[in-house]
C-alpha cells in the first residue's frame, strides 16, 4: 500500500468497539470521508457495555452542563477532563443524539437516558451512524500487537492480530478497550512505552453480615452518610439493603472515592453509617424528644420521626433492644441514648465485595501524563491516540463514565481528521 500517512490515503485503526471507539470511529469518518477508518473488536459482540448500562436504559450522560462542576464527579481525572469538557460537554452529547433522532430525558438525579428507556435505541443509533460513515467493523479480530515503523515520509503502525492474514498499515491509532483489570489495550500501550497506573474495582458493594441487615434486601433510604474515617472517604446519596449487605449510589460512590484505598485493604474494613443523612446527634436526640412529648401515648412503631420504612424502624428498635408496642412516654433515656447511637453512626464490619452488576468500571489505566488532553494523543508515540476508560479515569455512577466516553473520544477523533 501506499503510505498511510499520506492525506488521501489517511487510514485510522480503532481498537475497542465499545461506546469510546465507536464514538471516536464515527467522529473520524464524519469529519474526514476520505480517511479509510477501521474498527476492531475482540469479541463477536460490539457496545456490550452500552446495551446493559442503567438496568438496560443506558445512562447515556448526566444533566450536569457546566465543566466546572462535571470534573467534581470524577475521583480520577477530573483535572485533566475540566478543558477536554469545554470542547465537549453533556449538551453537546444531548444535541449529537438529538441531530439523529435520539431525544434524552432526564430523571430526579441527573441522569439522562433514551426516552425509550431501552439501550437498544442507543446501540442502532451508533451502529447505524457507523454504517452510514462508512467505517469499516472487523469483530472476533483482537488485536494482539502494535508496531510503529518509520517511513521516509512519515512513520505508520501496523496491527498484528492471529485473525488477519497480514498486518495492515495504519496513519492513525486509537485504543479505546475500555477498563477492566485484563486489558488488552493496557498491554498494547504498555508495549509501545506507556505505563499502567494500579489497577483497581470501582463502583462496586460491600458484604457485611449484621443482624441490622438480615432480611431487609430490597428497601432503600433516600439518603445516608458513608464514611470510612481512617481515610476521609466520605459520601452521602441513596443506599438500597441486599441479601449480601448495602448498595446504592450512596455505597457506589464511596468505593469509587476509596477505589484504592479498599483494595489494599482486601475490602475488609469498618464503615460508618449515618442512616439520616449525616444529621448531628443532637438533632437527631431533638427529634426523638419531640416525638417523646408530642405523640405520648403512641406506639412507637406506629410514628417515627425520620420516615424509615416501617420494617427499618422496627428493627432499629428491635436491635436497641426496645419493643415496638412501647408507647413514647415510657421510652427509656438509655434507650433513647442507644437510638441516637445507632442512627448517627451504626458501624459495620466488611467481608468483602461485589460488582455492581450495571456498573463494571476500574480506577488505573494509562498514566494521565503521558497524554495530551487537548489532543488526547499519546506524549511518547506521536500518531497513537487514546480514549475512555483505558485511561486513568473513572467517574461515579450517574452518566458520568459515558460522558467521559463520548468527550475524549471526540477530541481525538477530530485532531484526527483535521489533518493531524
Amino acid at each position: 500500500m501506499s503510505s498511510p500517512h499520506s492525506s488521501e490515503n489517511k487510514s485510522v485503526a480503532i481498537v475497542g468497539a465499545g461506546a469510546a471507539g465507536y464514538f471516536a470511529a464515527i467522529n473520524v469518518a464524519e469529519a474526514d470521508p476520505s480517511a479509510r477508518v477501521h474498527l476492531y473488536e475482540a469479541s463477536r459482540r460490539t457496545l456490550t457495555k452500552v446495551s446493559v448500562s442503567g438496568g438496560g436504559r443506558c445512562n447515556v450522560t448526566h444533566h450536569c452542563f457546566d465543566p466546572r462542576e462535571l470534573v467534581n464527579y470524577y475521583p480520577r481525572g477530573g483535572k485533566e477532563l475540566r478543558g477536554a469538557f469545554h470542547q465537549w460537554e453533556p449538551q453537546d452529547t444531548v444535541d449529537w443524539f438529538q441531530s439523529r433522532g435520539v431525544t434524552l430525558k432526564t430523571e430526579a438525579d441527573g441522569r439522562m437516558f433514551p426516552t425509550t428507556d431501552d439501550s437498544q435505541t442507543i446501540v442502532d443509533c451508533l451502529t447505524q451512524a457507523a454504517q452510514n460513515a462508512g467505517v469499516t467493523l472487523h469483530l472476533k479480530t483482537g488485536v494482539s500487537k502494535i508496531t510503529r515503523h518509520e517511513d521516509p515520509h512519515a512513520p505508520y503502525f501496523k496491527l498484528h492480530s492471529s485473525q488477519l492474514s497480514t498486518a495492515p498499515c495504519y496513519s492513525h491509532v486509537v485504543i479505546a478497550t475500555g477498563g477492566g483489570q485484563k486489558n488488552a489495550g493496557h498491554e498494547l500501550a504498555a508495549s509501545l512505552g506507556h505505563t499502567i497506573t494500579d489497577l483497581a474495582p470501582s463502583l462496586f458493594t460491600f458484604h457485611i453480615d449484621h443482624p441490622l441487615l438480615t432480611d431487609l434486601q430490597g428497601l432503600s433510604l433516600p439518603q445516608v452518610q458513608v464514611s470510612y474515617p481512617p481515610a476521609k472517604l466520605e459520601q452521602s446519596g441513596p443506599i438500597v439493603f441486599t441479601h449480601w449487605g448495602l448498595s446504592g449510589p450512596g455505597i457506589l460512590k464511596l468505593s469509587a472515592w476509596g477505589a484504592r484505598v479498599f483494595s489494599e485493604l482486601d475490602y475488609h474494613c469498618e464503615l460508618n453509617v449515618n442512616w439520616f443523612g449525616g444529621a448531628k446527634p443532637d438533632a437527631i436526640r431533638q427529634a426523638l424528644e419531640h416525638s417523646k412529648k408530642q405523640y405520648a401515648r403512641k406506639a412507637l412503631v406506629s410514628l417515627n420521626p425520620f420516615d424509615f420504612p416501617r420494617r427499618f424502624w422496627e428493627r432499629l428498635l428491635q436491635y436497641v433492644s426496645i419493643s415496638p408496642d412501647t408507647q413514647w412516654a415510657q421510652l427509656p433515656k438509655k434507650a433513647l441514648n442507644q437510638l441516637v447511637e445507632t442512627i448517627s453512626n451504626t458501624r459495620f464490619q466488611t467481608n468483602g465485595k461485589s460488582m455492581n452488576k450495571e456498573e463494571f468500571v476500574t480506577c488505573g489505566g494509562i498514566k494521565l501524563k503521558e497524554v495530551d488532553f487537548k489532543t488526547l494523543q499519546s506524549r511518547i508515540v506521536p500518531g497513537l491516540y487514546f480514549a475512555g476508560e483505558v485511561l486513568d479515569i473513572d467517574g461515579v455512577t450517574g452518566g458520568f463514565n459515558f460522558q467521559a466516553a463520548w468527550t475524549t473520544s471526540r477530541i481525538a477523533a477530530l485532531h484526527i481528521a483535521n489533518g493531524a
